[in-house]
C-alpha cells in the first residue's frame, strides 16, 4: 500500500472565487436603496397634510397669497386659517371657487415650495416691522480655507457680509456675534452699496430697506409672440400673404 501524501496543507486558505460584476451591482443597488429610504424625511401622504409655520416676513394667509402674485389675494377670504391653506386639495380648492385650474395649479406648485424653503426674496428675514425690513452691512472674519498641503486656516482680515438688523437698532456693532448672519440674496457692491432684490438705499448710503409687495415671489407667466413657438411660422407667413395682397391693390 502506497502512501499518497497532498503537495500543499489542507490548512492553506484557498482563494475565494470572485463573484460576477452583476451580481455585485445588484448588492451596491439594494444598499444605496435602503440608504434613500433612510434619508427620505417624510413620504409623500405625510408631506401633503403637514402643515410647516408661517415666517416672520410670511405671518398670515393675505400675505402669502399676495407674495406669490397672479392676484391670488383675491382668494384670501376664502381660506379660514394658515392650516386650511396647506391642507385642501384640488376638488376643495375648486369647491371654493378657485378658478381657473391653473390658478390651483400654482397655488399647489408654491404650498410645496413653501414646504422646501424655496422662497423668494426676504424670506429668510427675522426682524420686521410694518413691512419694512432693514439691512445693513457687517464686518466678519474670512471663512476658513485649505492650503495646498490640506491644513485648514483663517486668512487674515475681514469680509462683508449683508445682514437684517431690528429698526430700533442704530449700529451694527451693539448685535452680537451670533446675529450677525448673512441674508439670502443680497451682496456688497463697492465699498457700501447694498445690492439685492427690492433692496432700496437709505441716506447716508450706509444700510438699505426692503419693503414688502405684492408679487415679490410671483413666477410670471411667458407670452406667445405670432401664435407661440409651434405656430410662429404659420403666423407669420399668413400675415406676409396678406400684406403682399394688400400692396398688390
Amino acid at each position: 500500500m502506497t502512501l499518497v501524501l497532498f503537495k500543499y496543507s489542507r490548512l492553506k486558505s484557498i482563494h475565494r472565487i470572485p463573484k460576477p460584476f452583476k451580481y455585485l451591482n445588484q448588492v451596491r443597488n439594494r444598499t444605496l436603496a435602503a440608504e434613500s429610504l433612510e434619508k427620505k424625511p417624510l413620504s409623500a401622504k405625510r408631506r401633503f397634510f403637514w402643515v410647516p409655520r408661517p415666517s416672520k416676513f410670511c405671518p398670515d394667509v393675505n400675505t402669502f397669497l399676495s407674495l406669490i402674485g397672479r392676484n391670488m389675494s383675491e382668494h384670501a377670504s376664502k381660506f379660514p386659517g394658515w392650516a386650511s391653506l396647506f391642507r385642501l386639495e384640488s376638488p376643495e380648492l375648486k369647491r371654493l371657487g378657485i378658478e381657473p385650474p391653473r390658478t390651483r395649479r400654482y397655488l399647489l406648485l408654491w404650498r410645496e415650495r413653501y414646504r422646501q424653503g424655496n422662497l423668494g426674496a426676504g424670506a429668510d428675514f427675522k426682524y420686521i416691522k410694518d413691512g419694512v425690513a432693514h439691512l445693513r452691512i457687517a464686518n466678519v472674519p474670512k471663512d476658513p480655507k485649505l492650503n495646498k498641503r490640506g491644513i485648514e486656516y483663517t486668512p487674515s482680515g475681514l469680509r462683508k457680509i449683508v445682514i437684517n438688523i431690528p429698526s430700533d437698532v442704530k449700529s451694527v456693532e451693539d448685535l452680537p456675534p451670533e446675529k450677525l448672519v448673512p441674508v439670502k440674496g443680497y451682496r456688497v457692491r463697492g465699498t457700501n452699496t447694498i445690492v439685492g432684490p427690492y433692496a432700496l438705499p437709505i441716506k447716508g448710503g450706509k444700510g438699505a430697506v426692503v419693503t414688502r409687495k405684492e408679487g415679490m415671489w410671483e413666477i410670471s407667466r411667458g407670452r406667445k409672440i405670432d401664435g407661440g413657438e409651434r405656430r410662429q411660422a404659420e403666423v407669420r407667413a399668413k400675415r406676409k400673404r396678406e400684406e403682399k395682397r394688400a400692396a398688390a391693390l
